[in-house]
């Protein structure tokens, strides 16, 4: 059977207790109904949301049916909408679940079942093997009971009692909140700013997703209205058909977003994934445009929202992104806290938390709405560092490289490492693991094993450290993929060292890829 993995199913549509279908969602949803009433949430709020993969409409429609079977109330989005829509409308309805239909940025033959628990956050152990335990109970449909009447004012309601339909206001309050981002996150602006905003040009693809209305509508509510989008990915299209994997961090798939940059000549460009909860960016630099790392996007958006936080802020990321961001904190006056991959850590990274990423893409830069990563509102806010930036006569690219002379050149990158089966991932960390080098590249390394750790820091993946790089190596938790996050830190000790710096960082990363591709 598929299992729950990163907060909910993610897997291929094909018939069977194994893949995506109308009988492995059906169960899901009764098992999760189970788990709630369990918990003395029975008939409370369930929302539903979808984005327009193929099979989203009725997996949706499933899912509302059973939980409204099940005695629950059910509102279900209009229409395909961003996943972080749906994380918003869990906080903000009160909701004890919420259920997206998606698959993110997985391949069109994919879909998915993701679920939010506790004010908008993905499940985290034990819950998820506990919904496993009551999915693998379900022997026959939930007898239906009547469900809660919901509130009339934010939807439109059907004759019976069965599921209904939000309506369009609970969208409307997402876009309020995402259009104050600049004000709520990025501090007060002056009307140089604010007439600076306008004058930024933006250019923008939701890669085929459901994103790109709800972007552009953010964007100019937010005061920037320059937005060019890719004609070609701009409308919901399950197939995408203009790339091989929907996923800005692929090769190739943000090429028509680089082209139209720079063809408007624009200040910045905007990649969305297809559910629309990551982001990534692209600016123009000396050799034309390139895209952004997670990372370098990450500690860009850290420093905008510390620069107007409350002292003792908190900011966080994940073991496996850049020690950038601790290095930022700490000169901002900020605390710092590292987690597990995944936005089901880094949401519940502690008290104070104001921003938190992780460096495949995913931003959250408004944690008291948005509990999870949100492309849209972190797009937004790249937005209005780059207005803010520009009327201070600098740009994206200057100021990262001005962290580099600050904390040192860190450069990153990444191995993924395409197997048999998930199986294999593992068989390689491990015999890492049983037979650990003490060198790599030449530079003796010292391992840790989170296998080992303590608390929630425990997870199946191995750290090489030492010399000024870091090499973390875990099995992918979605595809059957090994995963290498490299990464080395050269010193710069002026701004005239900063070119002969990038070229050593540059060949010290080659010589670690290589260590992994040999894996």
């Amino acid at each position: 059977m598929l299992r729950f993995g990163t907060a909910g199913l993610r897997g291929p549509m094909t018939d069977g207790p194994d893949g995506m279908n109308t009988g492995t969602v059906a169960r899901a949803s009764a098992g999760v109904a189970e788990w709630l009433r369990g918990r003395c949430l029975g008939g409370g709020l369930v929302l539903v949301g979808r984005d327009a993969r193929h099979g989203s409409a009725e997996f949706a429609a499933v899912t509302a049916e059973v939980f409204a079977a099940a005695g629950f109330s059910v509102l279900a989005l209009p229409r395909p909408l961003p996943t972080p829509v749906l994380a918003f409308a869990v906080r903000e309805l009160g909701a004890v679940a919420g259920v997206q239909i998606t698959a993110s940025h997985n391949p069109a033959t994919d879909n998915g079942y993701k679920l939010y628990l506790d004010g908008g956050s993905q499940l985290i152990p034990p819950a998820d093997q506990e919904i496993e335990r009551c999915i693998d109970a379900v022997t026959e449909p939930i007898a239906r009971t009547a469900p809660a009447a919901p509130s009339p004012s934010l939807l439109s309601l059907p004759g019976d009692a069965g599921p209904a339909e939000l309506g369009e206001e609970l969208l409307h309050r997402y876009l309020t909140r995402a259009a104050a981002i600049p004000s709520i996150v990025g501090g007060p602006a002056d009307d140089r700013i604010i007439a600076r905003r306008r004058r930024i040009r933006i250019a923008l693809t939701p890669m085929h997703g459901v994103g790109g209305e709800t972007a552009v509508a953010a964007l100019a509510a937010a005061g920037f209205p320059d937005v060019h989008v890719v004609a070609e990915q701009f409308d919901p299209d399950p197939d995408f058909p203009t790339v091989s994997f929907p996923n800005p961090e692929e090769p190739g798939a943000a090429d028509l977003l680089l082209k139209l940059a720079e063809e408007a000549d624009a200040d910045l460009a905007v990649a969305l994934d297809p559910d629309a909860d990551r982001c990534a960016l692209a600016v123009r630099g000396p050799r034309g445009w390139r895209m952004l790392r997670g990372d370098e996007t990450g500690v860009l958006l850290a420093d905008y929202v510390l620069r107007h936080a409350e002292p003792d802020a908190l900011v966080a990321t994940t073991v496996v992104s850049s020690r950038l961001l601790g290095a930022l904190a700490a000169a901002r006056g900020a605390r710092y806290a590292e987690t597990l991959t995944g936005f089901k850590w880094l949401a519940r990274a502690g008290d104070g938390l104001v921003y938190a990423y992780e460096e495949a893409i995913g931003h959250c830069v408004d944690p008291a709405a948005v509990r999870d990563k949100d492309g849209i509102t972190a797009a937004v806010a790249a937005a209005d560092l780059t207005a803010r930036l520009a009327e201070a006569g600098s740009d994206l690219t200057e100021t990262l490289d001005g962290y580099a002379v600050e904390f040192g050149l860190h450069a990153g990158d990444q191995v993924s490492l395409r197997l048999a089966d998930s199986a294999a991932a593992a068989q390689v960390v491990a015999r890492l693991r049983d037979t650990p080098p003490d060198r790599i590249a030449g530079v003796p390394v010292t391992s840790t094993d989170l296998s080992t750790a303590r608390g929630r820091m425990r997870t199946d993946a191995l750290i090489f450290d030492g010399g000024g790089q870091r090499i973390v190596i875990r099995p992918s938790g979605t595809e059957p993929k090994l995963k290498c996050y490299l990464e080395v830190v050269v010193p710069v000790p002026g701004p005239e060292r900063l070119a002969e710096a990038k070229q050593l960082a540059a060949q010290r990363l080659s010589e670690l890829r290589e260590f992994c591709e040999r894996l």
